[in-house]
């Protein structure tokens, strides 16, 4: 791992990281072969950046929320204003 970071910070790898230098490597998972590595990565690109940054504090449940689809956060939030508005009344 600290080979790889090195070789970021030196510009050799990645035109993306090149442009962000220092890197500081926050999170690390290992895995038994560079292809399940590769579709974390891949998985990992696909997230927003409040996802990743739960990940990397090991917010396991905003991890969750975060993963919900818009129609999901759409229900639970009509549901809870329905909820609100039977208590009002």
């Amino acid at each position: 791992m600290e080979t790889r970071v090195s070789d970021h910070n030196a510009g050799g790898l990645s035109a993306y990281t090149r442009k962000r230098r220092p890197v500081k490597l926050v999170f690390a998972e290992e895995f038994q072969t560079r292809e399940e590595a590769l579709a974390r990565e891949r998985q990992l690109q696909g997230w927003s950046r409040a996802k990743k940054e739960a990940l990397i504090s090991g917010n396991w449940e905003r991890v969750r929320l975060l993963s919900r689809s818009a129609a999901e956060i759409k229900r639970a939030a009509e549901e809870a204003r329905a909820a609100h508005d039977t208590a009002m009344n």
